[in-house]
């Protein structure tokens, strides 16, 4: 039925046939309790194998104490993992899914805050993960690491894994020595090419050795374009041809970015698709035995069928998009993949929530991590349907009409305006944002198949909803922009100080085409994230010149945890964009502002011809209070419950949306 037959072609990998092509690789979920696999693991790899990833890939496992990562690691060198992790494995191959686990130690760039062990690596260089230094290793050291790789293979063998992947991605410990930037040594682990591999390739034919010939044995490798010092493409080619050669590697996948150029690792929408394509093609070059795997922002099946059907490779790794739509596999290959709900392609809640050492999640698919609780993306039926209203067509309020839908309510979704998607919406007309808008027209198309009745221009007051019957009411009226333009970090003030001037204008106005700027504006961000930034990007992309005021230290401050901060500040310098850093403003004249210095005091004018605010907005509680006063029960979700992001309204629309 499917379109993308080069998708579903079997593939042989030692004793393991794959059904398709599709991995669901390595990433860091940082899911364990107390270092050890949970049921929130579980959960999370069985409903990708349910829904059709030929192979996956668990996340890395640090092979010694001076590999841990992140809080959420596994305990290295211990065997207590090992009945837990069968559990997992039991229960993916019930599903016909061959499982992998992924190795590493990222050498230089540990982490001593969660390790509180010194960082190795070969020459004893800074990390590039925190300000920390390393070590050189000793000839112990080096050896000590081999036998820990060996040993925690042998470890997943016990396991019921079907192989182990090495991580040797991202200037992790393996590349490490593979690249004379970083590895200086003058013994037998450095110098030529066949020295600074001599570790990888010790590794790799110990598990061999130890494991057998039915054991997979897969590497995941990573390059950055515009870090050529590091290692340029010619010498990547040579150090995995070279690894080929020894014909006792199953698989090398190839991503982007390294830890120098940590942004491509997980691009955002700023990037293009198909970043690791051209890498995994590059390496389809010169390997005769091993199949490559492209992974790195290949979202959806056209993509994915034409990596393969290209030649570029043999396998692709979809993990962002099986992690926003696990059965992604299965709606490919019956055709569906109109029902895919694609990946924006944000990191808020998978980069974002590992960055911040949480397990992590998805903004647009609130069950990942919660599949143990929540059922994953299948939807039990209700036993008792019910006349559903829910008032409000943003994120928390499509979500819940759309799950209720799904589990058999009657649901009615009533929109003030013209269109769905609130808020959400307007964040898709910034640039490069156009996958919101797909993400929009996934849920019309899901309320058409569902037959949720959708009602445009349909403002309700609390008479209204009591006339309308329902049985269960939920409120997802959202939240509107502050109208005083309170800023948080001017916190003696009850508006903008001069807010009376006029051609103050919130950014959804800015986007709703309801603000009259002229050529200079002034962008107050006091959020560092999309909502200010996007703005601002938005408006200088339009010719305007754009000075953005911000309380914090850097522009797009809570980017940093989704790695796309460089990037915007990078596009907006670009397009003429001045950045007053740590400052408020403490008065508009109606033609300039006075923007304050928070560190000294000082005051800078700058003449604008209007002021767009990205402030704290407020909740729309007025049909709330009156339905409370009425005495009548409702469902309060989203920014009606307090203003926040994206996330966290379509988190409490999937969570009435199973209540009801």
């Amino acid at each position: 039925m499917t379109l993308y037959h080069n998708l579903f072609q079997p593939l042989q990998l030692r004793h393991r046939r794959l059904d398709n092509r599709i991995v669901f690789g390595a990433h860091t979920a940082n899911m364990s309790d107390l270092g050890l696999p949970s049921e929130r693991h579980l959960g999370y790899y069985l409903e990708r194998s349910l829904g059709g990833a030929a192979m996956i890939v668990v996340e890395p496992m640090p092979v010694h104490p001076t590999a841990v990562l992140t809080r959420g690691n596994f305990r290295n060198c211990d065997d207590e993992v090992i009945p837990h992790f069968r559990r997992i494995t039991d229960a993916v191959h019930e599903q016909g899914t061959t499982i992998l686990q992924q190795l590493y130690h990222v050498g230089q760039h540990g982490d001593s805050d969660l390790s509180f062990m010194p960082h190795w690596g070969p020459s004893g260089l800074q990390s590039y993960h925190d300000s920390d230094g390393s070590h050189a290793m000793r000839e112990n050291e080096i050896l000590e690491i081999i036998d820990c790789f060996v040993a925690a293979a042998r470890r997943c063998q016990a396991a019921g894994f079907d192989g182990v992947d090495l991580f040797a991605a991202y200037h992790s410990l393996l590349d490490q020595f593979w690249t004379p930037w970083s590895n200086r040594r003058d013994d037998r682990w450095g110098g030529s090419m066949e020295n600074r591999c001599r570790l990888s390739t010790a590794i790799i034919n110990g598990i061999r050795e130890a494991c057998g010939e039915d054991f997979i044995i897969g590497m995941s490798t990573g390059y950055a374009d515009n870090t050529p010092f590091v290692m340029t493409l010619e010498d990547f080619q040579e150090v995995i041809a070279y690894h080929d050669e020894q014909a006792n590697l199953d698989y090398v996948s190839c991503g982007s970015g390294n830890y120098v150029d940590v942004d491509r690792i997980m691009p955002t929408f700023v990037y293009g698709e198909k970043q690791g394509v051209p890498l995994a093609g590059a390496l389809k070059q010169v390997v005769k035995h091993a199949k490559v795997t492209a992974e790195s922002h290949i979202r959806t099946p056209e993509n994915a069928d034409y990596t393969i059907a290209s030649g570029d490779s043999d396998l692709v790794s979809i993990v962002r998009g099986q992690i926003a739509d696990p059965h992604w596999v299965n709606k490919t290959r019956e055709g569906r993949d109109d029902d895919i709900r694609g990946c924006i392609s944000c990191n808020q809640m998978c980069w974002g929530r590992r960055s911040r050492d949480y397990w992590i999640s998805c903004l647009i698919n609130p069950s990942a991590g919660r599949e143990f609780e929540w059922g994953g993306d299948r939807f039990s039926p209700t036993d008792t349907p019910k006349k559903v209203l829910v008032v409000g067509a943003g994120p928390a309020g499509m979500e819940a009409a759309r799950v209720a839908a799904e589990r058999g309510h009657a649901v009615t979704l009533v929109e003030a305006l013209g269109d769905l998607g609130g808020q959400f919406r307007l964040a898709g007309l910034a640039p490069r944002r156009g996958q919101i808008t797909d993400l929009l027209g996934w849920y019309l198309r899901q309320f058409e198949k569902l037959a949720v009745e959708v009602r445009y221009f349909t403002p309700m007051d609390e008479t209204d909803i009591l006339e309308f019957g329902a049985d269960e009411v939920v409120l997802a009226t959202g939240s509107m922009p502050d109208g005083l333009a309170r800023q948080r970090w001017l916190p003696e003030a009850e508006q903008l100080p001069g807010l009376e001037n006029g051609a103050v204008f919130a950014c959804e106005e800015v986007f709703r085409e309801q603000a009259e700027l002229g050529k200079r504006v002034i962008v107050l961000d006091e959020g560092g994230n999309w909502r200010g930034t996007g703005t601002a990007w938005y408006l200088a992309d339009k010719g305007h010149e754009v000075t953005l005021v911000t309380p914090d230290p850097m522009v797009g401050k809570e980017l940093t945890r989704t790695a796309s901060d460089f990037q915007i500040r990078a596009a907006l310098k670009k397009l003429g964009a001045t950045f007053m850093l740590e400052s408020v403003i403490a008065h508009w004249h109606g033609d300039r502002a006075e923007i304050r210095s928070l560190l000294d005091g000082s005051v800078t004018g700058v003449a604008a011809a209007a002021i767009v605010t990205a402030t704290t907005n407020t909740v729309c509680n007025d049909v709330e209070l009156a339905l409370a006063e009425a005495g009548v029960s409702f469902h309060l979700v989203g920014d009606a419950a307090a203003p926040r992001q994206a996330p966290y309204a379509f988190h409490d629309g999937r969570k009435i949306g199973l209540q009801l």
